[in-house]
């Protein structure tokens, strides 16, 4: 009477294929987290930056050169929007610029969005 089933080599065959497709589903699994969170992080970013770059020109006066920087809770993370305004070679013209970085862990933030412009003094005739 001869016995019927899987030998050890068949087994051991199909334990690698299975280990072999859990390691590659691991990997995309992976990747598709990494990806979801610099796209979720760069959206967040650039409406961080354009809110920023919004007041800055609705303020009532026109900027004067300067840099600042705040602290801002968004969407459950913390971030940091430096506000950069600089000089150009028109004088009724100011450029700024909003550089948004992130905190992850402990450590420093992290550079993630940066968007620039230019604001044009109304109250000056060209």
């Amino acid at each position: 009477m001869r016995q019927r089933g899987f030998t050890l080599i068949e087994v051991l065959v199909a334990l690698m294929v299975f280990g072999l497709i859990a390691t590659a589903a691991s990997q995309v699994g992976s990747q598709y987290i990494g990806n979801f969170e610099r796209v979720r992080d760069l959206t967040l970013a650039s409406w961080l930056a354009s809110n920023q770059m919004n007041e800055v020109r609705l303020q009532e006066e026109f900027p004067p050169v300067s840099e600042n920087s705040k602290e801002v809770e968004y969407a459950g993370s913390r971030w940091r929007v430096v506000t950069t305004v600089s000089e150009t070679d028109e004088p009724t013209m100011r450029r700024i610029e909003v550089d948004i970085q992130t905190y992850r862990g402990t450590g420093d933030p992290v550079q993630i969005q940066s968007l620039s412009g230019f604001l044009r003094d109304s109250e000056q005739t060209l």
